[in-house]
């Protein structure tokens, strides 16, 4: 068992990109909704729409096609789209969940440490429940919690709240350009998951959680910031 550090309490977590690959299941569906519209759709199109919310993706789609609609088509089209993307995730197996991701939430919870998952997304329980994830968090906030989008800090400030912790105790976990800003803004250390080219802004990036073990994320990211 890792002890934990006396100043990091509290490990916030993105969801998707980071405990699971969803991302292919919102392709699929805005894959379909824009051959609806008529719109050119290639994946590193959807690449642009990550941390972003439904409404402010499907803007994205219209602005790409040259398209207008009014708020009350927009609406339509955004449900269209999120039954289309929970029909996919409701098939989502356990076997889905990132490599590596069990064993280090394992590790954080018996070490004594306190969890959150923090998603723009609404169906993030729905997304849990499939995949068998409820029991691992403490708290957890959808897309319904936060009313500020990132790189507004509010979703992780209310997951902080909601663990009885200040951001400076808190670890977030974020793969997204944005998520890690907003993290960095809020005052919290941030674990960046990906390329550390693309993630600037984070005290320490990973690949992902394969062989990650929670005594050496600690000891990174107190170096760094006693460096910083």
């Amino acid at each position: 068992m890792t002890d934990l550090s006396e100043k990091i309490k509290g490990f916030v977590f993105n969801l998707d990109g980071v405990i699971v690959d969803t991302a292919k299941y919102h392709y699929i569906a805005w894959r379909r909704l824009a051959d609806e519209m008529g719109v050119d759709f290639p994946p590193e199109q959807h690449d642009k729409l990550r941390s972003l919310r439904r409404m402010e993706s499907l803007e994205k789609i219209l602005e790409w096609g040259g398209l207008y609609m009014t708020e009350a088509e927009k609406l339509h089209w955004a449900d269209v789209k999120n039954n289309w993307y929970q029909g996919l995730i409701a098939n989502m197996k356990p076997e889905e969940v990132l490599p590596g991701v069990l064993p280090f939430l394992d590790e954080v919870r018996n070490s004594g440490g306190r969890t959150a998952l923090s998603s723009a997304s609404r169906n993030a329980w729905a997304v849990l429940k499939s995949t068998r994830l409820e029991s691992y968090f403490d708290v957890v906030l959808d897309g319904s919690a936060a009313r500020k989008a990132k790189p507004h800090p509010e979703c992780f400030l209310l997951a902080a709240a909601s663990l009885q912790l200040a951001p400076a105790e808190c670890i977030v976990f974020d793969d997204a350009v944005l998520g890690v800003r907003a993290a960095r803004i809020g005052g919290f250390h941030i674990v960046g998951i990906g390329k550390p080219e693309h993630l600037p802004d984070a005290e320490l990036v990973i690949p992902g959680f394969t062989d990650c073990r929670l005594s050496d994320i600690l000891e990174s990211v107190e170096k760094m910031a006693t460096v910083g």
